[in-house]
């Protein structure tokens, strides 16, 4: 099993929780019930951590870096980010009332806790913090710490991150797939997993199609400013949408990303610079993912998801995603916050857009590293208009 991949480990986990909520009796799928709960109850305790962890060193680094190249590759991310946001809010707000059986799930059960059988104890972990006061305390020695350019406190959030990281690699990642096991193993036992697994095939479909609708605007645009044919470059940069697709990691396709980069025009300095940098900060595949399933998941249950909501909640992804780990799921983890503090998520939401997100994880890494390449040929473009 450790050499698997986390996404096998997720559809093992799946197949094997509906089978076990199928023909287990109810003392079984409690005992799954429990680990559920002191996973969710571990998991809400984290949740400050990774926002502090990630999100205050990220920003001082940034605030640190290569000056006017830094800023532009960074303002063109995160533009792009809010642009792919955008273009899932609409795109749902369209779509999915004619897909999905809008408050089919907040007819039978007022709060979804109650589709769920309940553990046999639980432990509680309060959060050192709220999810906002971590927001932000994350901004706040982020940016100051970028102002006066102090290294002392820079240190110590690195170093925060570095604990942060390992405690999401070595704990939260392996133990995800027992949780998602013990989440439909339950919500099998209670009969609602062959809804939502019905309608969410429907909405991967959608997904997919946008992050290839996306890559399509991108490349057009880069295409139209560099003077090349955008499907060439697309097609030069399909290496790159496969190794992520198998690695899950933008972070581990950078060195065939660059490559391709480069083959597509983009000067050495702009493409070592930019590349490596957007795997970070530019997460466009995985906004529209966060975006999608987190508004079927709200229909489903019959709650808000007008502009005045999800608007605010892209912005503020925007920021968080240069926040993400560099691991499978690490966009996800790095959302839950705002998916509790902004979207009013409880428990069982936020391990359902777990389960969903990593579920098409290794399609929206595709979709971020491709993209990184369009962003390169922009500001390659860009850079060369201000040098002029």
């Amino acid at each position: 099993m450790k050499k698997l991949g986390l996404l096998p480990k997720i559809l093992i986990a799946l197949i094997l929780g509906i089978a076990i909520g199928a023909v287990a009796p109810e003392a079984v799928v409690k005992v799954f019930a429990t680990f559920s709960g002191l996973f969710g109850n571990l998991l809400g305790f984290v949740i400050p951590l990774i926002i502090i962890g990630f999100i205050a060193p990220g920003i001082g680094e940034l605030g640190k870096g290569a000056g006017r190249l830094l800023g532009l590759t960074a303002g063109l991310a995160y533009l792009s980010t809010i642009a792919a946001g955008l273009l899932a809010f609409f795109v749902g707000s369209s779509l999915f009332p004619h897909i999905l059986d809008v408050g089919s799930l907040a007819k039978e059960f007022a709060n979804p806790e109650e589709a769920l059988l309940p553990p046999y104890f639980t432990v509680d972990m309060p959060p050192v913090m709220g999810v906002m006061t971590a927001l932000l305390l994350a901004f706040t020695i982020g940016l100051g710490s970028a102002v006066i350019k102090g290294d002392t406190l820079q240190k110590v959030m690195v170093d925060l991150r570095e604990i942060v990281e390992k405690l999401i690699s070595s704990v939260i990642i392996p133990l995800l797939p027992i949780h998602i096991m013990s989440l439909f193993a339950n919500l099998t036992y209670g009969g609602q997993v062959q809804m939502i697994l019905s309608v969410f095939a429907k909405v991967f479909v959608i997904i997919i199609a946008l992050h290839l609708v996306y890559l399509l605007v991108q490349y057009l645009v880069a295409g139209q400013m560099i003077r090349k044919n955008p499907l060439g470059m697309i097609k030069n940069m399909l290496p790159a949408y496969f190794t992520a697709i198998g690695t899950q990691s933008s972070a581990s396709t950078i060195p065939v990303t660059l490559r391709q980069t480069k083959k597509n025009g983009v000067s050495e300095k702009i493409a070592d610079f930019v590349v490596p940098l957007c795997a970070t900060i530019h997460l466009s595949g995985s906004t529209i993912t966060l975006v999608c399933c987190s508004m079927a998941v709200m229909m489903l249950h019959d709650m808000s998801t007008s502009f005045g909501m999800i608007f605010p909640f892209i912005l503020m992804l925007g920021v968080t995603m240069v926040a993400a780990p560099g691991v499978p799921g690490g966009a996800v983890m790095a959302a839950i916050g705002l998916l509790e503090s902004m979207l009013g998520f409880g428990p069982t939401l936020t391990s359902l857009m777990i389960a969903l997100y990593i579920a098409q994880d290794s399609f929206g890494t595709a979709c971020n590293v491709t993209g990184d390449g369009a962003l390169a040929a922009i500001t390659d473009r860009l850079s060369k208009s201000d040098a002029a």
